[in-house]
């Protein structure tokens, strides 16, 4: 009963609460609760922490009171202690413990000396917080002009796992890993690190890293200096191109860490050329843009260049570019009596391509007469161009006889003084025609739309554009894409049906085609938006035509049953892509299309 009376007046209530502070070894609290619970929350430091005991009871009095730890289980005076040494008014007292390990479990009680003996309060535990990992940096090695080698070592993980390792490197000292850095594994242990974009002769410092859940440590820093680089140059796109000449342009946008002693351009007709053949322009020296001419060059050829640069590293190249010279293209005004002899931009003209060496082409209706070929606007004698009395160019000449109207090509060539009209009649050959391959089935010119134009019905096979029933003059598609080329391949078929035949020979050297079956199709129509009502051709009329039962809604007219090529908007000016035509009210309608001219007729019956 006296021992109960002793431990009852010194019973010391205890809680611990442990303050973490991460990466410092600033103190954090750990308070022993009064009520000896064992699962308050606790938060620590890596090396300190401080605990709160509480007297409840003076008793007999306390001599000495002070909290006891170990990382061991029921620490006691007899292993570590902390004696408190401040006031003893009031019941709680703290004291601080150091000099702990990090990452490491302790046991702490507190404690009472009096004359009866020791009393101890419950015991609590804590696990002091991981420490930074400890890591070394290696010499660096293998500097070159842009990159180098070095590494660490992870010697001490700190308590934690190694997540991520490294080195960091900048221009600037002290580098971290918010500067540039490599990334080269985790865990504890050597590691290689390369370094690579690096400027030519500069100066980097550099440390190795790691880091665990406490932070990133850093080992000591080295530095190195990189040799000097090869320059960096840009080949800009060539311009001012001629027949015999072009400006080559090019940048040096980083010297190497060295001076740029030379810079300029090669060039040559072979891909890819260097300083080592003939053709070789300078430009002077230092970064920068920079620009020369070459002369001399060989009309319609293809050349290749790249701009180069000098330092002590050795000699850089941009980029091989190619650029071609201009053909001797000779572009003829076409001006005579089917134009009142207008010597202006609105007469038509032909005109040669980098292929035809010379020869101009091109499609004019002309009306009977003559006409002469100029080459400007301005009648004198040195570009104008007519008959010499025997079938050949000269200038001026006289008029270019034209026997009668029609529509012609016509072509002409400088190079040997030539010149050529024949009058066209053209039409389509072909078993998808309905004159198969023996005869054209004509087409008619359109002077206001400057087309050659008919509908047609074909039948499933291939066909051709040809003129004046002679294969000498005939067009084809290679690739059935609306694009003529002369004597190109047969245009399929593959549906039969009544086609609208459009052949525009109006641009020189540019020829395209259409042919078209046409059709409706709308809410208005009995296919809805999902299935074309297909039109026929009226010979009377010349027109597409179609009647049908159609509902209040909307409709437009299609091309070939797909959305490439539609018709809307206002029916007397149709335009492709417009707007849908609206039926106010249900019945049964007569619809006529004329695609050439973009005007439709709609009539209820």
């Amino acid at each position: 009963m006296k021992r109960f009376n002793i431990y009852g007046s010194l019973v010391i209530v205890v809680f611990m609460t442990m303050i973490f502070s991460s990466c410092t070894e600033e103190m954090s609290e750990v308070r022993l609760d009064p009520t000896l619970a064992t699962t308050q929350s606790m938060n620590i430091g890596s090396d300190t922490a401080v605990v709160e005991g509480f007297v409840v009871a003076e008793g007999n009095g306390i001599t000495e009171r002070g909290i006891c730890y170990s990382t061991s289980e029921m620490p006691t005076v007899d292993d570590n202690k902390v004696v408190y040494e401040g006031e003893t008014e009031n019941a709680a007292f703290k004291v601080t413990l150091r000099n702990l390990d990090y990452a490491t479990t302790y046991y702490a009680r507190a404690y009472a000396i009096s004359e009866k003996g020791i009393v101890y309060g419950e015991q609590l535990s804590f696990t002091t917080d991981p420490v930074v990992p400890t890591v070394t940096t290696v010499d660096v090695t293998d500097i070159t002009g842009n990159s180098a080698k070095s590494g660490g070592n992870v010697t001490v993980a700190g308590g934690a796992e190694v997540t991520a390792k490294g080195v960091c490197y900048s221009t600037e000292e002290n580098p971290t890993i918010e500067d540039n850095k490599t990334e080269d594994g985790e865990g504890m242990g050597e590691f290689v690190s390369t370094l690579s974009d690096l400027k030519g002769n500069t100066t980097y410092y550099l440390r190795a890293y790691a880091t665990n859940s406490a932070g990133t440590g850093y080992g000591p820093q080295v530095s190195f200096t990189t040799l000097v680089d090869a320059p960096v140059v840009v080949t800009s796109p060539v311009d001012n191109i001629t027949k015999t000449s072009a400006v080559l342009n090019g940048e040096v946008t980083y010297d190497g860490g060295g001076t740029v002693t030379a810079r300029g351009f090669v060039w040559g007709t072979e891909e890819n050329p260097t300083l080592e053949d003939n053709n070789v322009i300078a430009s002077g020296d230092g970064v920068g843009v920079f620009s020369e001419t070459v002369d001399g060059l060989t009309k319609n050829t293809t050349y290749y260049v790249r701009a180069f640069a000098t330092n002590s590293y050795g000699t850089a190249y941009g980029d091989n570019i190619s650029f071609r010279t201009l053909a001797d293209i000779t572009k003829f005004w076409v001006v005579g009596d089917y134009n009142g002899w207008d010597n202006s931009d609105n007469a038509e003209y032909i005109i040669s391509t980098p292929e035809s060496n010379g020869l101009a082409e091109g499609y004019v209706y002309l009306t009977a007469g003559g006409i002469k070929l100029t080459t400007d606007h301005s009648w004198d004698n040195a570009h104008t161009f007519g008959d010499d009395g025997s079938g050949g160019l000269t200038n001026p000449g006289d008029n270019i006889p034209v026997p009668a109207d029609g529509y012609y090509r016509i072509q002409a060539n400088l190079s040997d003084m030539s010149y050529s009209l024949v009058k066209m009649v053209w039409g389509v050959v072909g078993d998808a025609t309905p004159r198969g391959w023996a005869a054209d089935t004509p087409l008619e010119y359109d002077q206001a739309q400057k087309v050659l134009k008919g509908a047609v019905h074909f039948v499933e096979g291939e066909f051709k554009f040809r003129a004046n029933n002679n294969w000498d003059y005939n067009y084809g598609s290679d690739a059935a894409d609306g694009n003529l080329t002369a004597g190109g391949a047969n245009i399929p078929v593959d549906m039969e049906a009544d086609y609208a035949i459009t052949l525009d020979l109006s641009t020189p050297n540019e020829y395209t085609y259409r042919a078209d079956r046409w059709g409706i199709i709308g809410n208005a129509t009995p296919g809805d938006w999902g299935a074309d009502t297909n039109m026929t051709w009226d010979e009377t009329n010349q027109v597409f035509t179609v009647t049908l039962d159609m509902t209040a809604g909307e409709y437009k007219f299609r091309a070939n049953d797909a959305w490439n090529y539609d018709l809307g908007g206002d029916i007397n000016a149709l335009t492709p892509g417009g707007a849908n035509i609206a039926i106010g009210e249900p019945g049964n309608y007569t619809i006529t299309l004329d695609p050439w001219a973009k005007v439709a007729t709609v009539t209820k019956n």
